[in-house]
């Protein structure tokens, strides 16, 4: 694998010193000469160093002094409560959501926006578009009868090749005939809920969770149960088993242990390992959502929770929509001991995908190009989310709370004084900024005082502005809702 720019391992090894403590708010980083006479670096080198650290905000220029340690803003943001585990689910959590995300979707569309900050999603320049066009275009001269040929509905694509094989970095043994290819992970998500599950049947989500997810389930005449959700180490299982024994009918759980949309949570492999150990003792099919996890921070890829699966009730989903290639739309479903049953509803509802993604995204997947995009792409994104962390600790009222996850897309801010994020929503609307309200990640209110934020196109003045915009727009609609709350007293 590619190292990183010299620039960049420096960086690193002076905030690993930051984080740990050696290097303090207001201890001056070593002169630029010093650094090329430490380190046997450039000037230049030394200077996208410096400049590297300070568009991050861990370092700020002092005029004719030099680079000083700083305590960036987002870092004194209050962070978020974790949720109670031990309180039964309420049954009015099954009211549906297509109301409120049909409305959402019609009010953004009604006038041009400036700013939108709603979707989990990356620009298009964080892509390898060009990469992606020359193996497209070298296979259809290779196969000039590529797009005029129906695919074979059980080929053996690079694409499953390429997913069984980067199976076994996250702990998984698969054959690529155990991967069935979807229409992104929805499409994954929709033949597991039909093949574990029937309409009028319970199935267990995290609360609150990707609004697409409880969508999927009224449509097939579902009951979503959500299942508090921590800030930090995602599904509560102790809060899951709760509900098992309260309940005692629930027939699946679906979870995203990986940068949980919209929280941001990781799973401990603790927890993972639990959780599949209780679906197994308790005949609950477990569904894995793993569209987010080649966006975490980290060194190496973390356990997939099928990884731990032994009997086949694991059934793992994926997707290269947020990492490689938003446009394919290319998912992919291990569906263990439903696999059977998985592949005809397959059959029935869309038949096989056309092959030429599947060979340029797999063909890409199975060199080291892959690996570098990857990490630049986790890079970007992680400047790109302490920017905007730092923004809103700067320019939103005193009382909001964040949570800064470890990787992905977005963040998840509350707002304060539980302020009504539709209000915010109608408030931003009016002046072309957009935001993706918290009433849509629940069928009950508790998050109607929540924002998700993305992350995923490069910060710049548009962003800027807009999130500055966006704070004092939250501060108005404070405001305005103090006095209320006075008059009605």
């Amino acid at each position: 694998m590619e190292s990183p720019p010299l620039y960049r391992q420096l960086a690193t090894h002076y905030l690993d010193a930051i984080r740990a403590g050696s290097l303090r708010p207001g201890d001056k980083l070593p002169s630029l000469r010093s650094l090329m006479r430490q380190h046997g670096i450039s000037l230049s080198t030394a200077l996208q160093f410096c400049r590297a650290l300070e568009s991050e905000g861990w370092v700020e220029a002092r005029d004719r002094s030099g680079y000083f340690v700083r305590r960036p803003r987002r870092l004194a943001i209050a962070t978020m409560d974790e949720p109670a585990a031990d309180v039964a689910p309420d049954p009015a959590q099954y009211v549906g959501i297509h109301s409120k995300v049909s409305d959402f979707v019609a009010r953004r569309r009604q006038g041009e926006v400036q700013v939108d900050f709603s979707m989990a999603r990356g620009a298009p320049e964080l892509y390898p578009a060009e990469a992606l066009r020359a193996i497209m275009m070298r296979m259809l001269r290779q196969r000039p009868n590529l797009l005029t040929t129906a695919a074979p509905s059980r080929a053996r694509t690079p694409l499953r090749e390429a997913a069984a094989r980067r199976g076994l970095r996250v702990g998984m043994t698969l054959a690529p005939e155990e991967v069935l290819v979807t229409n992104g992970c929805i499409e994954a998500l929709n033949l597991a809920l039909r093949a574990v599950a029937q309409p009028g049947d319970t199935v267990a989500v995290e609360s609150p969770t990707f609004y697409g997810l409880l969508q999927v389930l009224e449509s097939l005449g579902m009951r979503a149960l959500e299942i508090p959700t921590s800030p930090q180490t995602g599904l509560s299982v102790e809060a899951l088993e709760m509900a098992i024994e309260a309940y005692g009918h629930i027939k699946a759980v679906v979870v995203v242990p990986h940068l949980q949309n919209p929280l941001g949570s990781v799973m401990p492999d603790a927890h993972k390992q639990r959780l599949v150990e209780l679906c197994e003792r308790h005949a609950i099919a477990l569904i894995e959502d793993d569209t987010y996890s080649e966006l975490l921070d980290a060194d190496a890829p973390p356990r997939a929770i099928k990884s731990w699966d032994r009997t086949g009730n694991v059934i793992h989903c994926a997707s290269l929509h947020k990492v490689l290639a938003p446009g394919l739309r290319l998912g992919w479903i291990s569906a263990g001991r439903w696999h059977g049953r998985v592949e005809m509803l397959k059959y029935t509802q869309t038949r096989s995908n056309e092959e030429l993604a599947q060979h340029a995204a797999g063909e890409y997947m199975g060199t080291g190009a892959y690996d570098r995009h990857l990490r630049r792409l986790r890079e970007r994104l992680q400047v790109q989310r302490e920017r905007t962390a730092d923004a809103i600790a700067a320019h939103f009222p005193s009382g909001t709370r964040l949570n800064l996850p470890p990787g992905g897309l977005q963040l998840w801010v509350e707002l304060p004084e539980r302020l009504s994020s539709a209000t915010v929503f109608d408030a931003a609307l009016r002046e072309r900024i957009l935001v993706a309200p918290g009433t849509l990640f629940s069928n009950s209110s508790r998050f109607d005082h929540y924002l998700r934020i993305n992350c995923g196109w490069p910060y710049d003045d548009a962003i800027d502005a807009g999130l500055r915009r966006l704070g004092a727009i939250i501060g108005e609609c404070a405001a305005a809702q103090a006095v209320s709350v006075r008059k009605a007293a």
